[in-house]
């Protein structure tokens, strides 16, 4: 099938982008667009000009693979088909259906009027892969909207409502059927002879801006895009096209689209966006299995967990049932919920009318028997055993026969939980992070007697609810809070021999993390991780520092108490000598010299056991695959995606120093701190994770 078929609707010539599945601007369809606008420009029974795309989609943006090859470069490129269009005698129209992003709404923006579907959506989202528009998106953009919209959306990488598009002059016209209006609008734009309008050559929004604009936004992004390219660049062409000629801005936006496609974050980024899609394809489930349709859920607990999950059902259109024990924990759940939904309007995410129409989706219920009819009922009470056994008992009694029930444990075992039921085929693990709204990351975890169909549908509706989803296998913690035991220890062993809280985390904050390991302690509270360490047995040789007991035990729980590693003003942290001298008293004891340690050690020290515990969860099973465990913890625990994930950054600095690292590490911190069998053999060989299962089985049967 052609890249771009052509057809006529009488004077009109109708090019159709067809590039399955989301008819990205590869060359074919650069090539077959220049021929195609070429053959309609010869034709003289041929007045204007539609351009549109297949299958409900217009385009999706640049082809990934290209970009990463560089063919992405290859003539013609989007620049020229564009050139080619502006020089255009006769008007030319987008029919945008779906969404036209990136390269697709820059190809969109060339034409003279855009005409959008009442559903769909325009952006230009390519600061998620590092980069910048590099097809006059930034130019036209701005042009077309005005310098604080383009500085807000393209720095977000926002997806934009039709709606939003047209109220902002990036689309001329909305409609039920963009195609049928696009033909419309072109054979008025001829019949009324109608000025061609070339995008890049609107100046009205570009006159006259004060500069002081682009100072302040600089300053708004400042914490959120530190240590990153694209933004700061892209900040930089939005202010040429305001300040500079149409040509050399245009030269401009080129320029800093090749420092950014020539960087390094662009190349973790473009392998986070593969690694998440490699995320959802699961080795061995049979193609036949089709996920079940989830058209009903319930949720167990209408705490802060809980609400959100429930809120994470409604936000998607389906409705839940949440349930409470006492009507007050019910009332206060629902009440946290109605708050969160009219936070979301305040602050313009979310209209009155679509708030109330998902807080309707939402029913408090006290009766266990009120869950019958659910599709899948997930579990959101006390991280406890007993408690969650004694739930999915009372569950597997009431819950339809073919209904799913999950459990959002963060640690405990999953199949321990599915043996309190007669239906463990259909138990999983769901792990949500708080909170779960807003949080992208879904945790799926598979028991020993899960069902093949159970994981395609907790994998399926992970997509439908907006999730980054993960299968994880079943151990404590499973991928990500497994690995993060490592993270919080080592921290604090580094305090023992001579760091402080606040290098510590400034070490951290500075490598791209919001927050470094000891802030979040306080945020979390350290009494709850002090009573997650005490149900946790470490083997005979391993140790836990005793500093966080002591900080518990003078009533330094972190910011609700005013006072943790840090005492607060509000959220502002502040070192605080009290924390010093129990530090200093803890070394004592130990029998531990201080010294001044070095920041590169420290970052070192933090996330190589991150590695070496990834490794391991890998080389077992738990994590499908390495770049899984990158996903996890970008999504979940805040590693900097344009660093690519753990697994990622530790293959780019080097596998050999991880491996020196826990060498070094292992005979005072205990055998599980040696280097997994996993990453010593990828370090000798020099093989990548992408080789983890080849290298797995060698090792296992050797």
């Amino acid at each position: 099938m052609a890249a771009v078929s052509y057809q006529t609707q009488g004077e009109v010539a109708v090019l159709t982008i067809a590039n399955p599945p989301v008819n990205a601007l590869s060359l074919p369809v650069r090539q077959a667009l220049v021929q195609a606008l070429q053959q309609a420009a010869d034709d003289a029974a041929v007045k204007a000009i539609v351009i549109t795309g297949a299958d409900g989609m217009f385009a999706a943006g640049a082809d990934i693979n290209e970009v990463a090859s560089g063919l992405v470069l290859t003539p013609p490129v989007t620049r020229d088909v564009q050139a080619q269009m502006e020089r255009a005698s006769k008007p030319i129209v987008a029919a945008i259906a779906g969404v036209a992003f990136g390269a697709g709404f820059e190809l969109a923006l060339a034409c003279h009027w855009r005409v959008a579907e009442t559903r769909a959506r325009v952006g230009l989202p390519e600061v998620k892969l590092g980069l910048i528009p590099g097809a006059g998106g930034t130019q036209r953009f701005t042009r077309l909207a005005g310098p604080e919209a383009a500085l807000e959306a393209i720095t977000a990488g926002s997806a934009i409502p039709a709606a939003r598009a047209r109220e902002l002059g990036l689309v001329d016209e909305v409609a039920e059927d963009a195609l049928a209006a696009a033909i419309a609008l072109a054979r008025r734009a001829v019949a009324e002879h109608r000025p061609l309008r070339i995008a890049s050559d609107v100046e009205d929004r570009v006159r006259g801006v004060d500069p002081g604009l682009f100072t302040a936004f600089r300053q708004k992004i400042a914490f959120k895009a530190r240590g990153q390219l694209a933004p700061g660049r892209i900040i930089d062409s939005i202010e040429a096209a305001c300040t500079r000629p149409k040509e050399e801005a245009l030269r401009l936006e080129r320029q800093y689209f090749f420092e950014c496609r020539d960087s390094a974050q662009r190349e973790a980024l473009v392998h986070v966006f593969f690694a998440e899609r490699a995320a959802r394809k699961i080795p061995g489930l049979p193609a036949h299995v089709q996920a079940l349709p989830v058209r009903s859920a319930a949720v167990v607990g209408a705490g802060t967990m809980g609400g959100g999950i429930a809120m994470s059902f409604a936000n998607a259109g389906i409705p839940v049932a949440v349930l409470e024990s006492s009507r007050a924990a019910l009332e206060k759940g629902v009440a946290l919920i109605r708050k969160n939904y009219s936070a979301s309007v305040a602050r313009g995410r979310l209209t009155q009318k679509r708030a109330e129409e998902t807080l309707a989706l939402i029913h408090g219920v006290g009766d266990y028997a009120a869950l019958a009819s659910a599709d899948i009922i997930i579990e959101a009470v006390f991280e406890d055993m007993k408690v969650k056994r004694e739930v999915f008992a009372r569950l597997d009694q009431v819950a339809a026969p073919g209904a799913i029930l999950a459990t959002n444990t963060s640690t405990l075992d999953v199949d321990a939980i599915a043996a309190s039921t007669s239906r463990p085929e259909q138990v999983v693990g769901t792990h949500f992070f708080s909170p779960a709204h807003v949080m992208k990351l879904l945790e799926n975890v598979r028991g020993q007697r899960t069902s093949a169909q159970t994981i395609a549908t907790v994998m399926a509706l992970g997509r439908t609810l907006g999730k980054i989803v993960v299968l994880a296998g079943n151990c404590e913690g499973f991928i990500g809070n497994r690995m993060l035991m490592y993270y919080g220890a080592e921290a604090e062993f580094l305090l023992e021999e001579g760091a402080t809280p606040e290098q510590i985390d400034r070490v951290i904050e500075d490598f791209g993390f919001a927050m470094g390991p000891l802030a979040v302690r306080d945020l979390a509270g350290n009494d709850v991780g002090f009573l997650i360490r005490r149900g946790r047995k470490l083997p005979a040789d391993e140790r836990w520092s005793p500093i966080l007991e002591r900080l518990v035990a003078h009533g330094r729980l972190g910011q609700k108490a005013g006072r943790g590693f840090y005492r607060y003003e509000g959220r502002t942290r502040i070192p605080d000598p009290e924390v010093t001298a129990l530090i200093e008293g803890v070394s004592r004891d130990l029998g531990i010299a201080r010294r001044q340690i070095p920041d590169e050690e420290i970052l070192d020290r933090l996330l190589h056991p991150l590695v070496n515990e990834g490794a391991r969860v890998v080389e077992q099973g738990i994590a499908l695959r390495a770049s899984d465990v990158d996903v996890v913890y970008i999504h979940g625990y805040g590693f900097p995606a344009y660093k690519g994930g753990p697994m990622y950054w530790a293959r780019q600095t080097g596998l050999a120093r991880v491996v020196e690292t826990m060498q070094r590490l292992a005979p005072t911190h205990g055998a599980r701190w040696r280097p997994a069998p996993l990453l010593e053999h990828l370090a000798a060989s020099g093989e990548d994770w992408d080789n983890a299962h080849e290298a797995k089985t060698t090792h296992n049967s050797s």
